[in-house]
């Protein structure tokens, strides 16, 4: 289906269908090369959206693909595609207060579980988040797995790398976005705290939570109510629970 080409520094192998395909929906991200288990129904919309384009696909066993993709998840589909570009922080916050809506921005203080990044990424992406941070260091990247776990969200969502997550928060604030921390040891609930107006909501990294350095920044904490043995909240569902608070509140403002 056409010639094969070789990697640089500049492009990743990004795998499975629903990240795929968003890749090639958005055109956000220059794909290099297309590879597919086999011809097969499930892949076709992924290859007429790459012959669309002139990008090149090729069908290989599954051998190649499992040499390609060390854990195996690829679902039949591997692309070569450009890395996902982070866009600066001034400029994540200067556009979400030219949104129509009040800004509505997500941190996140270290995140390294990609699973979990991925999947903040796709819940941000659906509930109409309009940009997420993260540090530059101590902290997953963009990375396949991320991908693949945002199920294509990652090519829609704005994200910003930061050096310094506390001064982002002081950032917010200064243009007049309230901080909101999830802080287990809050005396407010979630659902007491008001997301209608411009806010930046502050979630911190698995077991640890947010820093001391970053959360004495927020303005405001709120904690989510737990009634079980368990302690605590996979971070990622922690961040879904809050952020369709905020849906339910912007959508009754509404």
């Amino acid at each position: 289906m056409g010639q094969r080409g070789g990697n640089d520094n500049s492009t990743e192998l990004v795998y499975g269908l629903h990240v795929l395909r968003e890749i090639l929906r958005s055109r956000r991200r220059p794909v290099s090369r297309v590879y597919v288990l086999r011809r097969h129904h499930q892949f076709r919309e992924i290859v007429q959206l790459a012959r669309t384009q002139g990008i090149p696909v090729y069908v290989e066993p599954s051998e190649r693909l499992d040499r390609m993709v060390p854990n195996g998840r690829h679902q039949g589909v591997v692309g070569v595609v450009a890395h996902k570009d982070t866009v600066n922080e001034d400029d994540l916050l200067e556009a979400a207060l030219r949104e129509p809506r009040p800004a509505w921005l997500v941190a996140l203080d270290g995140i390294e579980d990609p699973q979990n990044l991925g999947a903040i990424l796709r819940t941000g992406e659906a509930a109409g988040v309009h940009g997420v941070c993260i540090p530059d260091r101590r902290s997953v990247g963009l990375t396949a797995t991320v991908a693949k776990a945002s199920a294509g969200a990652l090519e829609y969502l704005p994200i910003a790398r930061s050096s310094n997550i506390g001064k982002f928060v002081l950032k917010c604030e200064a243009a007049g976005i309230t901080s909101i921390a999830l802080d287990p040891a809050a005396s407010t609930l979630y659902t007491q705290i008001d997301f209608r107006g411009p806010i930046v909501l502050v979630f911190g990294r698995e077991g640890t939570g947010i820093r001391p350095g970053v959360l004495s920044k927020c303005t405001e904490r709120a904690r989510i109510p737990l009634f079980g043995k368990v302690a605590s909240l996979n971070v990622s569902v922690a961040v879904a629970v809050v952020l369709y608070e905020v849906v339910r509140q912007r959508g009754e403002a509404r």
